[in-house]
């Protein structure tokens, strides 16, 4: 098959709308369930290519959540904590996979942006996995291929309407590339440069250590960007993207929305945020949401009129900004990466408040001085990768 009919576009009054491979070359998907449209497979075929170029730099199988052609997480599996498997609502799945420890990952760092993704993953799916997405509002999945039983609970989602994607891990696509816009078709070559740890050897700070544990997350951060709409900045922690700042005209802006989503992963690990009691009926989706207002400057629209006792079993402390800070304060050891270069300090700055201690970055800035003398202020240790990610 080299063609496919969608139901329309981006949007339901862009029609006629297909995908097809030219020169009647065949497709290298197979829809196995469910009907994905224009906006899936563009999710599907980025998230795809981020997960497969994070398991050949790392070695481990890697997960990613898209939403709207960027992704709201991307990790790979390593085991996890009783703190995260809580946080990620999972702690009562039994033994994970590595894959599933993945997808947890790249679910679970910004639950909120992650709700209805379009998830990709490395591996062969497996149950353990397949039943974690089970039970999440998800729109579909691509993988190289599912396990029997993982292919019949996945098929079991939105009363069988659930897209399952399988493609060829073979697949290479042509050197050249090509897109229309408003009629007229752009030309360029496939941006195929490999992301690894050579990229990380132009130390230009005064702090030159970089321990593997940290490159691995600036190797995920990096790999990450190349496959989010720039502008873009992405804190990684522990093997997994904590904040993602996507499309944002600044690159202050994008440090500062990437900053307080990794924030808030961190925030939600805070004792007193793990202790809130649930009521028993409240679904996934509304916790996030109660959580995301209680850690945020909202906090008392939760407790304002008594809607806590439609969410809590008691009501909550209110959490102080001055708790939230002391807490923030003990967050250490995050890798930050940036599409392009800090053209000031600032974004150094903001960076600081969030923990960060490793940055990669493409360098060139006039104000590269002004850039480093900052990291030098806070012992952060930055690598120039003379790497632009630009993804538009």
């Amino acid at each position: 098959m080299n063609e496919l009919e969608l139901k329309y576009g981006c949007n339901p009054n862009q029609k006629p709308s297909r995908i097809f491979m030219e020169n009647g070359k065949e497709l290298p998907i197979e829809v196995l369930n469910g009907k994905p449209g224009y906006i899936n497979f563009m999710d599907a075929f980025n998230g795809w290519q981020l997960v497969k170029e994070l398991k050949v730099a790392t070695g481990m199988p890697a997960a990613t959540s898209f939403k709207h052609v960027s992704p709201a997480g991307a990790a790979i599996g390593l085991p996890l904590s009783d703190t995260l498997k809580k946080i990620y609502w999972v702690d009562d799945l039994g033994e994970l996979s590595p894959l599933a420890c993945a997808y947890a990952r790249a679910r679970g760092a910004d639950r909120m942006s992650s709700y209805g993704d379009f998830i990709s993953l490395s591996d062969v799916c497996d149950v353990p996995t397949a039943k974690m997405i089970q039970r999440e509002v998800s729109d579909g999945v691509i993988a190289p291929g599912y396990d029997p039983e993982a292919l019949e609970i996945l098929k079991s989602k939105r009363k069988g309407t659930y897209n399952i994607i399988k493609i060829d891990p073979d697949y290479i696509p042509e050197p050249i590339e090509h897109k229309q816009v408003f009629g007229i078709t752009f030309e360029q070559g496939r941006n195929s440069l490999v992301i690894d740890n050579e990229m990380l050897a132009n130390v230009v700070t005064e702090n030159k250590n970089i321990p593997d544990s940290a490159k691995k997350d600036l190797l995920i951060a990096l790999i990450t960007l190349k496959y989010t709409q720039s502008n873009s900045v992405a804190y990684a922690c522990g093997g997994q993207a904590i904040g993602i700042g996507a499309g944002q005209q600044s690159r202050i802006h994008c440090t500062r929305l990437a900053g307080t989503k990794a924030d808030n992963w961190y925030l939600r690990q805070c004792p007193k945020v793990m202790e809130l009691k649930f009521i028993d009926s409240i679904r996934r989706a509304d916790r996030d949401n109660a959580i995301d207002l209680y850690i945020g400057e909202d906090y008392m629209d939760v407790l304002a009129d008594g809607a806590w006792q439609n969410i809590f079993e008691v009501k909550p402390e209110v959490f102080t900004r001055e708790e939230k800070r002391a807490w923030l304060d003990t967050m250490k050891g995050v890798a930050l990466g940036s599409d392009a270069f800090f053209p000031f300090g600032d974004n150094i700055e903001r960076a600081h408040k969030s923990g960060v201690e490793y940055i990669a970055q493409p360098g060139g800035s006039i104000r590269d001085d002004n850039v480093i003398e900052t990291c030098n202020k806070y012992g952060i240790a930055m690598a120039f990768t003379g790497l632009r990610l630009f993804h538009h």
